[in-house]
């Protein structure tokens, strides 16, 4: 099981960061990847954590960072200079380590959680 948090009400311009805490199994064993789906839009692939390296969608690349803990079993995804069309349900999702995160093949997807991106 995959348990997003962190997500709410952001203002422009500010930062935030959301968690993925994983249950029941191991982390580090899993490339992971995270995903946003805004309201009226499809879910989009936003960042890449995997044996691949990381990798981030143009629409987040120098703003957005993906990260987890070394001996921990929690991913960060810290989001910087958010904009209103960076709102929407965020989701992580893990798959195998060398995984390039295609969104049909990802293996556990947490819930979601909102961020909310407003003044």
């Amino acid at each position: 099981q995959l348990v997003e948090s962190g997500g709410g009400l952001v203002q422009p311009g500010r930062s935030t960061v959301l968690a993925c805490s994983a249950v029941g199994f191991k982390l580090d064993s899993y490339g992971i990847g995270w995903f946003r789906q805004a309201p009226g839009k499809e879910r989009e692939w936003i960042a890449c954590e995997s044996g691949r390296g990381r990798n981030y969608a143009d629409a987040v690349k120098g703003r957005f960072t993906a990260s987890r803990e070394n001996t921990g079993n929690t991913a960060f995804l810290q989001m910087n200079s958010l904009k209103p069309e960076d709102a929407g349900v965020y989701y992580c999702a893990v798959e195998s380590w060398f995984t390039s995160c295609d969104a049909n093949k990802m293996t556990y997807w947490g819930r979601g959680t909102l961020v909310t991106v407003s003044s």
